[in-house]
């Protein structure tokens, strides 16, 4: 089968022209055989392509303008059609022709069958196998977990009680040597009163002593 491309290469029109390149450059690029049809030169061309362009297709005026895609006899459509097929990965089914292997279009096919016959899309089915392999954890463990929890909390709750009736009797036994302390510097700054006291009266025996030895001198 032969792709007719048709196409006026004398058009005024840049737009036509720029079309027609669109057209033409992706079918090579794709490596679609392909015949261009000039209707500019040749008015059975013309002819012919206004006649097989189907009257749904053809605009208000009834000319269709170039580019018009056929596929031997068989209508594929102009530029707009051609260029939705062409955003929508689907450009040999809008010729007409099989996808290659390996192609976009050929992949989406693909798919599309896998739909038709399992009604989901493998990467659904993949999904719901990888669901039923999971392990489901019994309840009894699950519910493990939390005791073990409430267990820690408990063995946490016995280790502060035993650390608070350690804290107290460190805490008495820092306020029984500070009372010690306080003790021993009260005996201290008693004797050392007593001291001053004994030297106050060793100084008053002696001043007395020096006072008589005096008279004694002067009675003499």
């Amino acid at each position: 089968m032969v792709i007719k491309v048709f196409l006026a290469t004398s058009s005024g029109s840049t737009a036509i022209k720029k079309k027609q390149q669109d057209v033409v450059a992706f079918l090579e690029a794709l490596k679609v055989e392909y015949a261009q049809l000039d209707i500019a030169c040749n008015e059975q061309n013309r002819m012919w392509m206004r006649q097989n362009v189907p009257e749904e297709k053809k605009p208000s005026n009834g000319i269709p303008l170039p580019p018009q895609i056929f596929n031997e006899e068989s209508y594929c459509g102009d530029y707009e059609t051609f260029f939705d097929a062409k955003e929508d990965n689907a450009v040999y089914s809008f010729l007409g022709l099989a996808a290659p292997p390996g192609s976009k279009e050929a992949m989406k096919a693909d798919e599309e069958q896998h739909i038709v016959e399992n009604g989901t899309y493998a990467d659904e089915s993949n999904e719901e196998g990888a669901g039923d392999d999971s392990i489901e954890v019994p309840e009894g463990d699950r519910n493990g977990d939390a005791h073990g929890g409430e267990a820690e909390e408990g063995e946490g709750v016995k280790a502060d009680e035993l650390a608070e009736p350690e804290e107290n009797e460190a805490s008495e036994g820092d306020e029984e040597v500070e009372e010690k302390g306080h003790a021993e510097e009260d005996g201290e700054q008693e004797e050392d009163l007593q001291s001053e006291d004994e030297e106050e009266a060793d100084v008053e025996e002696e001043g007395e002593e020096f006072l008589e030895e005096t008279r004694e001198e002067v009675a003499e």
